[in-house]
């Protein structure tokens, strides 16, 4: 009660803050100077954060590298960022996400490096408003964000609506209640952009489970409108039911104005989703997806749907980390360079003899949340060169990433699952040989005899699948096809109208049994 308490003001006056800062009157000088000055900005803040302290983790890192902070300006200067990255993370000067999360230690040249999460915080950060991870590899990472952090956001706002042509749209959002701040900020803050929110609908909540939540939530809003905000109070939904966005989506077509919809992208598949099959025409909209990847499976929902999507790369820890223009499709961003540094890394993926492009990212913001060099997010992309005339480009952010992908999770309806390949099975192979659309089928945890870890494969009845066997014998032949070995155990398993597979752990081509983990499951009846 005391945290929530202490939470909730803090909170206040963060939401407060936000709503009186005066945003800067040119948003393309505000990002051009700051890309400009992007080398200059990093020396600056590793020599105020990390040089300036002989305790902090990556001050041990560039010991071991036997590298100053004079050589470190002076290779800045002479190769460029990038290359210096490159450079510092062949010789040592990196955070891998494992040890990030303190799950395995810091070693570099045989010493033990002490840290946790902590110590990676940026001390020039003073943030009212707090922010979480989702938890799903590991303990959840809270994140101070600043006025200075949500302005960038608004910011970014704005390019994207001039890109895409915004002005003049409903806005209607699909973003949670609280404890999570960001559907309560995107509401209160859409007015001040220019871009008011239509309708702000919220899910998987009940008032006897998240009252007070709901309640907390309505106080934000009415204690914002009362100082002339004028946002949006949350619409919510029926459980494991879409169709009512939808069909505001509709009406909003009918009467002549196209809709924006902004949320988790699992989530707005499935708005499209029900658009199909209540017939409502909800073509010429777009979704601004984000929370993870925009596969071909979902993408060939939206079109199906006479909708187009883009998505957003973004990390709770770094902050945004690139936008998708116009001209780009599914999992492709230009690479916010104002902000973020990144360099490919390639390396063998875990679990896996596959080989891949590792993302490695650094912050280059005085404000970011978290001070980073050569971070490995368990992200692989390809970083390529290559302009267009979209705004992003105009501003100087000609290099891109492409074919973003996780090698480290998957998050289909945002879950967590490790070491696997399992999206395309679930969101294409599955609903193209079986039945169903994306979202259709879903992995939870549970536990099995003697308390074993197992996952289970649910099937929406709305996917309507008659042979229960065919989506066994698919599932466990990708399972066997992608990692090798075989599966200890398969059973079947019906519950009501929900068929599920039940897999124990399995046992690679070495020998090494591997227990199946998922970290961070949802609804099993949806």
């Amino acid at each position: 009660m005391l945290y929530e308490l202490r939470h909730y003001s803090r909170m206040a006056v963060g939401l407060w803050e936000m709503l009186q800062a005066r945003l800067p009157a040119d948003a393309h000088e505000y990002f051009r100077v700051q890309f400009e000055n992007r080398e200059s900005a990093f020396l600056d803040i590793l020599r105020r954060v990390v040089f300036a302290r002989t305790d902090h983790p990556y001050a041990a890192m560039f010991r071991f590298a036997q590298c100053e902070f004079g050589d470190l300006a002076e290779s800045v200067k002479r190769h460029g960022l990038e290359a210096t990255l490159l450079r510092l993370r062949n010789e040592g000067v990196y955070l891998a996400h494992d040890e990030w999360k303190g799950r395995i230690p810091i070693v570099r040249s045989g010493q033990h490096i002490p840290a946790d999460t902590k110590s990676f915080r940026n001390p020039l950060v003073t943030g009212w408003i707090e922010g979480s991870s989702s938890g799903s590899t590991g303990r959840p990472v809270v994140t101070s964000r600043s006025t200075a952090v949500q302005i960038q956001s608004m910011l970014y706002s704005i390019l994207r609506a001039r890109e895409f042509d915004l002005y003049g749209r409903a806005w209607v959002e699909l973003r949670p209640i609280l404890p999570s701040s960001l559907g309560l900020r995107i509401s209160l803050r859409g007015r001040k952009l220019g871009t008011p929110v239509d309708r702000w609908f919220s899910f998987g909540s009940t008032f006897s489970d998240y009252g007070h939540y709901r309640i907390a939530t309505k106080t934000f809003v009415t204690m914002a409108n009362l100082l002339g905000v004028r946002a949006r109070y949350p619409t919510y939904l029926p459980p494991n039911d879409f169709s009512p966005v939808s069909r505001h989506i509709a009406r909003r077509r009918a009467e002549g104005r196209a809709c924006v919809v902004g949320g988790m992208c699992s989530s707005l598949v499935r708005v499209a989703s029900a658009a199909l099959d209540t017939g409502c025409d909800i073509s010429g909209t777009l979704f601004c997806c984000g929370g993870e990847a925009l596969t071909p499976g979902k993408l060939n929902i939206f079109h199906a749907a006479g909708a187009e999507a883009t998505i957003d790369y973004m990390m709770n820890e770094i902050g945004p980390v690139g936008m998708a223009c116009r001209k780009m499709s599914g999992n492709c961003v230009h690479l916010l360079e104002n902000a973020v540094a990144a360099i490919a890394i390639r390396r063998t993926a875990p679990y896996s003899d596959a080989e891949v492009n590792s993302l490695h990212f650094t912050t280059l913001l005085p404000f970011a949340p978290n001070v980073f060099v050569n971070i490995e997010m368990d992200d692989h992309g390809a970083i390529e060169s290559q302009p267009c005339d979209c705004v992003y480009s105009q501003l100087g952010f000609s290099r891109r990433i492409n074919h973003i992908a996780s090698f480290g999770k998957v998050t289909p309806q945002g879950m967590t699952f490790h070491g696997t390949n399992l999206v395309r099975v679930l969101e294409e192979i599955l609903p193209a040989k079986a039945g169903g659309r994306p979202g259709d089928y879903q992995l939870v945890e549970c536990e099995g005899p003697r308390h074993a870890t197992m996952l289970r494969l649910h099937i929406s009845p709305r996917a309507n699948v008659t042979d229960v066997d065919l989506v066994r014998g698919l599932f466990l032949s990708h399972m066997r096809r992608e990692w090798g070995g075989a599966l200890a155990t398969c059973v079947w398993a019906h519950s009501g109208a929900v068929e599920a597979i039940v897999a124990e752990p399995y046992v690679t081509r070495s020998g090494k049994v591997h227990p199946i983990r998922l970290l961070g499951a949802f609804s099993t009846n949806s």
